[in-house]
């Protein structure tokens, strides 16, 4: 499985982006596809969630602000992110697994895969 994910750029706080996080693959709709990210100097943490079902998970500081979709005819899953500050700087990751929904979504081991990052800045 191949993961790209791609839709980052320079935002003004307040403002919006949308991510796109592509899949090769015919098996795209049986996977769980996860969003992390990684500020500068911080560790990777878990973002967003949308299992093969559409059930949804998020971090609480993103819970009203972002919305992860899935449209499995494109094998493509999306992050609407709105209301950006400062604190979402990072490079996002876009990451597959494709076992059973069992474990710990919000850590990077639930993943089998993961794409390339894209970069994420907010600026004031």
């Amino acid at each position: 499985v191949q993961l790209q994910a791609f839709g980052g750029g320079l935002v003004q706080a307040g403002g919006s982006l949308r991510l796109s996080c592509t899949a090769s693959g015919r098996a795209f709709s049986t996977y769980a596809i996860g969003w992390f990210r990684q500020a500068p100097g911080k560790q990777r943490e878990f973002v967003a969630v949308i299992s093969r079902s559409g059930r949804t998970f998020y971090r609480n500081s993103v819970k009203d602000r972002f919305t992860i979709s899935r449209d499995n005819s494109k094998n493509t899953v999306y992050l609407q992110m709105n209301a950006l500050n400062l604190d979402d700087t990072a490079i996002y990751y876009c990451a597959a697994r494709n076992r059973a929904w069992n474990g710990n979504f919000d850590e990077s081991g639930f993943y089998d895969y993961w794409g390339a990052g894209t970069l994420v800045t907010v600026s004031s």
